[in-house]
């Protein structure tokens, strides 16, 4: 499979390769859907990724609101696809099932568009308090953002844990925080007002009045019911030490032994080289 300039998109290929060895028939049928979404997309783009990243100016004055639909579903290059989708992958194949197959996909879908307004609300923040217009050009792609928000929400209905970011041992419940800066600072070219969205979109769903909005919004089409949020996990710990998460036996087959947050701190090592003005959710 090639794309680009002719070169060999090995994260593709590489993306590929894990998702047939977890195996099509043991992914949930949402989860499964998005990687196959975001791959078709990745392959067939819409439009060129300048046409389709969300920012104030494209978005809010220029109203090509087309774009909170289009951006999260485009990735600037294969390695970026490859660690957001095994992200979405691990996320989708512990979430679905806890959740349901209908509610995961209107959250993913209510969490895709309202992640890019917020994003564009930190942006033009950011425009008003330091007195810079160029926050209203920053122009961002990918599914990070939607990943950050499903981090909170597994953090929350999976509670007690503690992971390693950067050798840090850090209870989960606040790693995405430390992840957030982490990332930035690794990687300045990525989108901390994207990542930075996400987890708010996800505190407005855990904490906030969103999973309340979106539940009188769906009637009676939802059969969602709200899964027991467990105080702590006290068994059944896999993994190696510095990192203890009770997980599918499955999760090192299609992570290459990597932890969620060092193949975070791996993709971003890996992309945004040759994006010029386009940031990375």
């Amino acid at each position: 499979m090639q794309r680009r300039q002719g070169r060999v998109n090995a994260g593709l290929l590489l993306l590929l390769y894990q998702i047939s060895q977890v195996g099509l028939q043991n992914i949930p049928s949402v989860t499964l859907g998005v990687l196959a979404l975001n791959i078709f997309l990745f392959l067939n783009p819409v439009r060129p990724l300048p046409e389709v990243c969300i920012s104030v100016n494209e978005g809010f004055y220029r109203k090509n609101w087309q774009r909170l639909l289009l951006s999260p579903v485009h990735h600037a290059d294969d390695w970026h696809l490859y660690y957001n989708m095994i992200s979405m992958l691990w996320k989708g194949m512990m979430l679905e099932k806890k959740l349901k197959s209908i509610w995961f996909a209107y959250i993913i879908a209510v969490f895709s568009v309202l992640i890019g307004v917020v994003y564009m609300v930190l942006e033009f923040m950011l425009v008003k308090i330091l007195d810079d217009p160029s926050y209203e050009m920053n122009c961002a792609v990918g599914f990070s953002g939607v990943l950050f928000a499903l981090k909170v929400l597994n953090n929350y209905y999976n509670p007690g844990r503690v992971s390693s970011v950067l050798g840090l041992q850090i209870p989960s419940k606040y790693a995405c925080w430390v992840e957030l800066v982490a990332i930035h600072l690794i990687s300045p070219g990525t989108s901390f007002a994207g990542h930075l969205a996400g987890i708010l979109v996800g505190l407005m769903y855990t904490m906030g009045p969103l999973k309340k909005i979106m539940k009188a919004c769906a009637g009676g089409i939802s059969s969602f019911t709200d899964p027991a949020r467990p105080r702590d996990y006290y068994s059944e710990y896999y993994g190696y030490p510095g990192y203890q998460y009770r997980m599918p036996r499955s999760y090192y087959d299609y992570t290459g032994g990597l932890t969620e947050e060092e193949q975070l701190e791996r993709a971003v090592l890996n992309s945004l080289n040759e994006r010029g003005s386009r940031t990375s959710l």
